[in-house]
């Protein structure tokens, strides 16, 4: 209104000081329009505000929420599963046995528990994208794909930690399957029976690594809102938009969701233990 005014003096609609009173109005019209938006710029929630839209979030527990947690545990847990099943066995036989090429063997397992995310990502990618040589199966920016890229990951881990853990254990029981001839079969699997509450350890540091697992799973996944959308990949893109209050609410649950899965399997432990020496 104070432009309008503005613009009808200047066209000699008004006399000298409806104009001046007009651009006075104005004036004061830019000066609030200023500090409401610095008001608006400076204004910072608390932590506690935050946190407490955080656990509303949770308690509500909307549909969305339980779409991401339940194909985080999904992605995760299947990626865990086929890893303990390729690394479980490979470790032992690495830990076990005499060969020649041991040595190589075991230090590219120690050297693969450390691979980049983004590397383990872009090579998932480039295998699975229209270009590559598995494009055919479409799987790109799929679960699956995730699956895949963290079962990469995972594997290297189990099989190192299950290398040291059976090597260690071979030692004594050496001399005791020399005598009874057993194949080669039957000591990994004796082994791994053995060490079977050792591996449980194992096994949720392979856990441990796929839930916190963003980069692969971001490149291969895409981040597709109700398709590949999980919990690190979430909390990523909510902290970066501004929205803490969901980006919280996941970290909470994944925080949560490590403790319980970590609880269960070390009560599970305990228990098997006091059955087997009772």
């Amino acid at each position: 209104m104070a432009w309008c005014s503005i613009s009808r003096c200047e066209s000699g609609g008004c006399g000298p000081a409806e104009a001046r009173a007009a651009k006075f109005g104005l004036a004061c019209y830019v000066f609030l329009c200023f500090f409401s938006l610095q008001g608006e710029k400076t204004r910072v929630f608390s932590f506690s505000d935050i946190m407490a839209e955080a656990l509303g979030l949770i308690l509500t527990w909307d549909r969305d929420l339980s779409e991401i947690v339940l194909l985080s545990l999904r992605v995760t847990l299947t990626a865990v599963a086929i890893s303990c099943l390729i690394g479980l066995p490979l470790g032992a036989v690495v830990g076990a046995f005499r060969f020649r090429g041991r040595g190589v063997a075991t230090v590219l397992l120690n050297a693969l528990m450390g691979l980049p995310p983004v590397v383990v990502g872009l090579f998932v990618y480039l295998m699975l994208s229209n270009a590559g040589p598995l494009g055919i199966l479409g799987l790109l920016y799929t679960p699956t794909a995730m699956i895949i890229a963290q079962t990469i990951l995972v594997t290297p881990i189990v099989a190192a930690l299950t290398k040291q853990v059976v090597e260690d254990l071979h030692g004594e029981y050496a001399e005791q399957f020399a005598s009874f001839g057993l194949t080669a079969r039957a000591r990994v699997s004796a082994l791994l029976w053995d060490a079977r509450y050792s591996l449980l350890t194992v096994a949720l540091a392979g856990f441990g690594r796929a839930v916190a697992e963003v980069g692969a799973v971001l490149i291969v996944g895409g981040n597709i809102n109700h398709v590949t959308r999980v919990m690190t990949t979430t909390i990523a893109l909510e902290t970066s938009k501004g929205n803490l209050e969901l980006a919280l609410a996941l970290g909470v649950l994944l925080l949560t969701l490590a403790v319980i899965v970590n609880a269960v399997v070390m009560a599970l432990r305990a228990s098997a233990v006091r059955a087997a020496y009772a």
